[in-house]
C-alpha cells in the first residue's frame, strides 16, 4: 500500500513535520506515505522542496507552471481547464498524479491543520478496511449535521449544510459496514462553518465564536443510505477507486465567481454513488486541530453567496437522475451530461452546466492518465 498525501498549500507548508511527527510517533510506516504538495508560482518552492529533504520524506512539489509540464507531458494538455487557478480545487490535480503514479490510497489535508495525539494515518487506514457494526445515522430531512454528536451544547452547522434542512431528527441505530472507500476526519477548535453561520455569531474575522473540543466528538459513524452529509476535505482519506466520480469541482476561477462549495458538492455526488454501488462513507475520527487563519467573513461570503440557492436544489437534483451504470464512471458520466444539458430557475444555474460539462472532461482525463 502506498498512500499519496495532497496538501494544498500557499501559507504553512510546515504542518507536514507535524503529520510526519505523528506518524512516527504511532510506529506508522512513514515510507508507505509520499506528500504532494501543490501550491502556487508566487510561492517558494525551493523552501518546500528542502523541508520534505530535512524531515527525510518522499515527496514533490507542483506550482502552477510544474502543474502544467507535468500534464503536458503525460498527454493531458488538453485538460488543464480541469484545474483551477488559484483555487483550493487544485488538489484535482493530486488525484490525477495518484492515478499516474499507482497509489492506493489518498489523503487530503489542508496547510491550516495539525493532528491530534490519535494516530492520524493509522486511524484512516483502518476506517477505510473496516468491516464491523457501527452507528449509521439518518435524518428527517434526509440531511445529516456531521456535529451531531454534542450538538445540544454547540448548535453549530458545518460548511454546506442546506439551509432548509435544519432543525432535523436524527436516528441513530447500528448497522454492518463494509466496503468504506471514504474516511472523513472532524475538526476541533475552529469548526468548518459557512461565513452566513459566521457572521449571524457576530464575527468578522472568518472564524467561528463557538469552538469544537475533542469531548463533543465519540464514536465514529457512517449516514444511512439515501440520506446525505457534508464532506469537507480538510481532513480525508479515500480510496483510489473513486477518483473517476471525486472531482473537485472547478471553484473561483469562472465567471460566475462561486467559490467554497468544490469539496461540498463532490461530496453530495459521491455519497448518492456510494449509496448506489453499495459503499460506505465513515465519519469523525481521526480528528485535526483546525487554526484557521483570520481573514474577512464578507469575503467569504461573497464566495459563497453566489451559489447558496444552489446548494438547496443541487442534492436533490442529484437524486433525481436515474443511474443505470455500475461503475463510478459511468455514473459521473451520468451525472454530468444531465447538469449539463438541463435548466433550472434558480439563480446561476448555468454554473451547473459548465460544471456538468468538466464533470464529464474529468472522466476522459482519469481514464486517459489510468492507461
Amino acid at each position: 500500500m502506498k498512500a499519496c498525501v495532497i496538501v494544498p498549500t500557499i501559507r504553512d507548508f510546515i504542518i507536514v513535520k507535524s503529520y510526519i511527527e505523528n506518524s512516527r510517533s504511532h510506529g506508522f510506516d512513514e515510507k508507505k506515505l509520499f506528500f504532494l504538495l501543490v501550491t502556487e508560482d508566487f510561492c517558494d518552492t525551493n523552501q518546500m522542496e528542502n523541508m520534505l529533504a530535512d524531515i527525510n520524506i518522499e515527496g514533490e512539489v507542483f506550482s502552477e507552471k510544474k502543474r502544467n509540464e507535468w500534464m503536458d507531458s503525460h498527454g493531458l494538455g488538453n485538460y488543464k481547464d480541469l484545474i483551477p487557478k488559484r483555487s483550493h480545487a487544485e488538489t484535482s490535480f493530486g488525484l490525477l498524479y495518484m492515478l499516474a503514479n499507482g497509489f492506493d490510497v489518498g489523503y487530503f489535508i489542508d496547510d491550516d491543520t495539525l493532528p491530534t495525539k490519535q494516530d492520524f494515518f493509522g486511524m484512516h487506514l483502518d476506517n477505510l478496511n473496516l468491516s464491523d457494526s457501527v452507528n449509521s445515522v439518518s435524518s428527517s430531512t434526509r440531511w445529516v449535521n456531521v456535529l451531531y454528536q454534542n450538538f445540544s451544547r454547540h448548535k453549530l452547522y458545518p460548511r454546506g449544510f442546506p439551509y432548509g434542512c435544519v432543525e432535523e431528527k436524527t436516528n441513530i441505530k447500528k448497522a454492518f459496514v463494509k466496503d468504506v472507500v471514504m474516511s472523513q476526519g472532524l475538526w476541533t477548535d475552529i469548526p468548518d462553518l459557512d461565513a452566513l453561520r459566521i457572521l449571524a455569531q457576530g464575527s468578522l474575522d472568518g472564524r467561528s465564536l463557538v469552538k469544537t473540543a475533542e469531548s463533543d466528538f465519540g464514536e465514529n459513524f457512517v449516514v444511512s443510505p439515501t440520506n446525505y452529509l457534508t464532506v469537507c476535505s480538510m481532513n480525508l482519506a479515500f480510496k483510489k477507486e473513486i477518483v473517476p466520480a471525486f472531482y473537485q469541482l472547478p471553484m473561483d476561477d469562472n465567471k460566475w465567481h462561486i467559490g467554497r462549495f468544490d469539496d461540498i458538492w463532490s461530496g453530495v455526488i459521491i455519497k448518492r454513488i456510494c449509496d448506489v454501488l453499495g459503499k460506505s462513507i465513515m465519519n469523525c475520527n481521526p480528528l485535526c486541530v483546525h487554526n484557521k487563519a483570520q481573514r474577512s467573513t464578507f469575503k467569504d461570503l461573497m464566495a459563497e453567496a453566489p451559489a447558496l440557492e444552489m446548494n438547496e436544489h443541487l442534492w436533490k437534483i442529484i437524486e433525481t437522475i436515474e443511474l443505470r451504470s455500475h461503475d463510478y464512471a459511468g455514473m459521473y458520466r451520468e451525472i454530468a451530461a444531465f447538469l449539463e444539458s438541463n435548466r433550472w430557475p434558480f439563480i446561476n444555474a448555468d454554473f451547473l452546466n459548465f460544471m456538468g460539462k468538466l464533470m464529464n472532461k474529468w472522466v476522459d482525463a482519469t481514464d486517459k492518465v489510468s492507461r
